[in-house]
């Protein structure tokens, strides 16, 4: 019986799953969206622009809820502050004081945010928030234009607060 229970287990929910119609197989344009990767050095990064007041509207309706007004954290995570807390005793790990590079940020956020609706925002929605992000830790000024020549020129306060990793399976591999 024990060897049984898990095909049992996989049938209930195969049926429940085609009774209630909960899920659906990843279409081609599904995979495409999100099969993206936005590199440190910016490579990777669509068309587009936007800045932080363009940002603020955006914000406010898809991610303040979770997030605050200011970024301060609420349902979630903070992502201003922190600034010199790394090496306290309770370090706040925000995106103006941990993050490494900005073009992390616009990869994050366009993946999956908000997070009820990931992939929701385009790409100039996409540098808003993260221009709008980037401002509230004091990074960038409110009219600064983020897009995928500027982004990659942000130093994030924390980018040189990690260690190479010297591992050999972790480096570019040798031809």
């Amino acid at each position: 019986m024990a060897k049984l229970l898990p095909v049992i287990l996989l049938t209930i929910c195969a049926a429940s799953a085609q009774k209630y119609h909960v899920g659906r197989a990843a279409t081609a344009a599904d995979i495409k969206s999100t099969d993206q990767f936005i590199a440190p050095d910016g490579t990777g990064l669509p068309p587009g622009k936007g800045t932080a007041a363009d940002g603020r509207d955006i914000y406010e309706r898809r991610c303040a809820r979770c997030h605050g007004k200011q970024g301060q954290g609420d349902e979630e995570g903070p992502l201003a502050g922190g600034k010199g807390t790394l090496s306290t005793a309770k370090p706040l790990k925000t995106v103006g004081s941990f993050w490494p590079y900005a073009t992390t940020i616009y990869d994050y956020v366009h993946r999956a945010m908000p997070f009820d609706n990931p992939g929701l925002l385009d790409a100039n929605q996409t540098y808003a928030v993260t221009a709008l992000i980037l401002h509230l830790n004091g990074i960038i000024g409110e009219k600064d234009e983020m897009n995928a020549q500027t982004l990659p020129k942000v130093k994030m306060p924390n980018r040189d607060g990690f260690v190479k990793d010297t591992r050999p399976d972790t480096g570019k591999k040798k031809k």
